[in-house]
């Protein structure tokens, strides 16, 4: 918990945002139309999308489960529990179970004699890795332990599972604002006319140029504001990674995360009550991107989810 807390300010920092602190929160402009209380129908719509959120997230497979990310260098990389090894798993493992060998893009995994893997349920004996960078990675299991190779950047590294995670056991509920109908807003789409791309920072300190696929301008409080999303490859959604006043003091410091259906004739509605914490608010393990400059909104989005614990 206090590397955690270590790491989230210095994300904080990074961003330029002040890091959370007891003191009484900074008197910051707010909307000057007042959330209305929601529907009956909002509320509704709210409290179920929420549940299956908590639900993904809670999962044997969800973020509260990672417990380690571990980069590789170039050549072998020895694993195992013993604290002698270059990637040290969880106490589950072998004390040496093998070795990452890493040839530039590539990871392949040879095995100790007496260890045995999984891999999609069959025994695994090593070879060549799949990483998330080809599609749905090659998930190698012992017990409650899972991992896989990712790729960012020119980075490789094992991101590590474990569905005995305290992160997953300790999990209280996520605090969130009252549903507002105030919150639900329809805005404009504005098209790119050429391929466009938006410049989006992660946790690692890298930058990726991302599709984007035109800009959301909406009005809140007499207003106009404007945010870009980004689509991922294969979605057909509309994602937005953005940040306001509100991660000063009652929100996570970098930001939240947001999805949409896509234009309907050119309109986009922005439900934020559906804002919610990325996977950085719960674990240092993830490797998060954080708000473009565009979409730092100068107003407090006092909808969806809240800061969780001391993150």
């Amino acid at each position: 918990m206090v590397v955690l807390m270590k790491w989230s300010s210095l994300l904080l920092v990074s961003l330029g945002l002040a890091a959370p602190v007891s003191a009484a929160p900074p008197s910051t402009p707010k909307p000057s139309t007042p959330p209305m209380n929601a529907s009956p129908g909002i509320e509704a719509e709210t409290r179920a999308w929420h549940t299956e959120r908590v639900s993904r997230l809670t999962s044997d497979d969800g973020w509260l489960t990672l417990v380690g990310l571990h980069w590789l260098k170039e050549g072998a990389n020895r694993f195992g529990s013993a604290p002698d090894n270059d990637v040290v798993f969880p106490a589950a493992f072998p004390a040496h179970a093998g070795t990452f060998t890493r040839k530039g893009a590539t990871v392949s995994l040879a095995l100790e004699k007496g260890t045995s893997l999984a891999l999609e349920g069959k025994p695994f004996t090593g070879g060549a890795l799949r990483s998330d960078a080809d599609g749905k990675p090659d998930t190698l299991a012992l017990g409650s332990v899972r991992f896989f190779v990712i790729r960012r950047g020119d980075r490789l590294g094992v991101r590590v599972k474990d569905s005995e995670a305290p992160t997953r056991k300790a999990f209280h509920g996520i605090p969130t604002y009252a549903p507002s109908a105030a919150w639900r807003v329809e805005g404009r789409f504005e098209p790119a006319t050429t391929e466009k791309k938006i410049s989006v920072p992660n946790v690692l300190g890298e930058v990726e140029e991302m599709v984007s696929p035109g800009t959301v301008v909406f009005t809140v409080g007499g207003q106009e504001y404007r945010l870009s999303p980004v689509q991922e490859p294969g979605e057909d959604q509309l994602f937005f990674i953005f940040g306001d006043l509100t991660n000063r003091d009652e929100t996570y410091g970098a930001g939240r995360f947001l999805y949409a259906a896509m234009p309907k004739e050119g309109k986009v509605v922005l439900d934020f009550n559906r804002a919610y914490n990325p996977p950085c608010a719960f674990t240092s393990f993830a490797t998060c991107p954080l708000p473009p400059s565009q979409n730092r909104l100068k107003v407090r989005v006092e909808a969806g989810e809240k800061r969780y614990g001391d993150h």
